[in-house]
Formats: structure tokens, C-alpha cells, sequence
């Protein structure tokens, strides 16, 4: 990941604690390489494993100021140990930036070619999208959020994807599983609101180039990819001061631009 930036970033977030889930690879890693090389400090939260590793090494290689945090967000045992690594390190979280998630091609590799009804969708498979994608969001929010309540701030962005995508045939248990993401991000934006934490959703905007399309049928892809990129600038100015205040939005990366200067002039 060698071109996320072309320039230097205008957005300085030196002392800024953020955690991201999902990081060692795609949209995650994209977001923690941006927000590091804005001045965050920054904690890649993946299953521990080579390529996490691999991942840090390369990061603090080039002097940002990454660590791994070994993390199953479907485990509350594994959240807690997250939460304490947390508190006992860095005594602070100031971004929670919630990603990890799984893909259709774990419960129907085809998916793009041969779209596969619900009725098909075996329950295991159901259950362990599910588990992940919308559970593990819940879990590691829950699980950091008695810490940003004692601190009186802080912020969760919970990344989402288009609506088509939720709507879109043969995409069970995927799509609902964002669907139901979206509501739990604006609930927990209403409850968090009087403790001064805010809630966002970011989404890329269109199909991304992740790695959760199997390889051998990315040559029948007939439109093109985002980049993970896309993600850069808009989830640098959510961990910004650029955004206090901001909560229950939902923020398309592609739309990015359009978005903030239409709020600007509102404002």
C-alpha cells in the first residue's frame, strides 16, 4: 500500500488514540495507514497471525507510530483483553473505529455470478457473517464505550456499505447484516449523545477492491473498483476536531467533498 498518498495531509492528529478493527488488510488497513500518517497513534486490531505482523513491521518501519492489538470481535473474552490493553497502554481512547467483517464468499463463493436465495444459505454460514459483521460490531462498542463515558468524549465510526448492496438479491446474510448496522449506529448515537461520544457511519460508496472477491472471479468484474483509499480523507477529518459535535451522520467516502462543503455552507 505504497500510494494511499500522493501529498502530505493537512490534517495534524498527533495525540489522537484510535483503535481500528479489521486492519491488517483492505478498508481497515487503508483507514490505520491514513490516520497514522496524519500523526495518529494508532492500534491495528486484527486475529493475530503473519500478516498483521507483517503489516506493523512495515508501518513502523517507515517511524508511525502503529501497535497490534490481537483481537476476535466476536469474543467478549477477546474485547476485554482489548479494552484493557487499551486502558493500561494508552490510559485513553479518543476514536473507536469499528470495520471488521467478512464477506458473501464465505457463504457462497459465486456470489457474483450465481446469486444464491436465502433458503440456500445454510445457518452456520448465516450465523458466523452475522456473529461477525453486526455481533462484533456491538461487542467491541460496548466494550470501549464505559471507557469514553468515564473520559466525558470520544467517537465510533462503524463502517457501512451502499443500500443497493442491502437490497440486493442474493446477498443474505451480507446485506442485512450492514442493514441492521446502520440502525445500531443511530441508536447508539441517541444513547451516547449526553456523554459527549459521538457516532458516525462511513461507506465507500460503490463496490471496493477489499480482497473479499475471490480472485478467479475478479476477470468478470465488467465495472470498476474503489480503491481502499476512497476512505482516506473522510475518516481522517471523522478522527479530527474538524468533527465534533457531528453524530448520527452517514458519510458516502465518493460523496465525501459534496458532503462537507454542502454542510459548510449550511453552516
Amino acid at each position: 500500500m505504497t500510494d494511499i498518498f500522493t501529498s502530505k495531509p493537512n490534517t495534524d492528529l498527533s495525540g489522537i488514540h484510535i483503535v481500528v478493527t479489521g486492519a491488517s488488510s483492505g478498508i481497515g488497513l487503508a483507514m490505520a495507514e491514513g490516520l497514522l500518517r496524519s500523526g495518529a497513534t494508532v492500534a491495528l486490531a486484527s486475529r493475530p497471525g503473519v500478516k498483521l505482523n507483517n503489516q506493523i513491521k512495515r508501518l513502523a518501519s517507515s517511524g508511525l507510530d502503529a501497535y497490534p492489538l490481537p483481537l476476535d470481535v466476536r469474543s467478549e473474552t477477546s474485547v476485554a483483553d482489548a479494552v484493557h490493553w487499551v486502558e493500561k497502554t494508552w490510559g485513553k481512547l479518543d476514536v473507536l473505529v469499528n470495520n471488521a467483517g467478512i464477506g458473501m464468499q464465505t457463504v457462497n463463493k459465486r456470489f457474483l455470478i450465481e446469486p444464491q436465495p436465502f433458503f440456500q444459505v445454510t445457518p452456520e454460514g448465516f450465523r458466523n457473517l452475522i456473529d461477525t459483521n453486526l455481533t462484533g460490531y456491538f461487542l467491541v462498542a460496548r466494550g470501549f464505550a464505559p471507557l469514553m463515558i468515564k473520559q466525558g468524549y470520544g467517537k465510533i465510526i462503524n463502517i457501512s456499505m451502499n443500500h443497493e448492496t442491502m437490497k440486493r438479491q442474493g446477498f443474505i446474510p451480507y446485506g442485512p447484516s450492514r442493514a441492521a448496522t446502520e440502525s445500531l449506529s443511530y441508536i447508539m448515537a441517541a444513547d451516547l449523545q449526553t456523554y459527549g461520544i459521538t457516532v458516525n457511519m462511513l461507506l465507500p460508496g460503490g463496490a471496493t477492491d477489499t480482497g473479499m472477491i475471490p480472485e478467479e472471479f475478479r476477470r468478470q468484474i465488467t465495472f470498476p473498483l474503489l480503491r481502499p483509499r476512497v476512505m482516506i480523507e473522510p475518516i481522517i477529518f471523522l478522527a479530527s476536531s474538524k468533527s465534533d459535535g457531528i453524530t448520527a451522520e452517514r458519510i458516502s467516502a465518493l460523496e465525501f467533498s459534496q458532503w462537507l462543503k454542502e454542510r459548510e455552507t449550511l453552516n
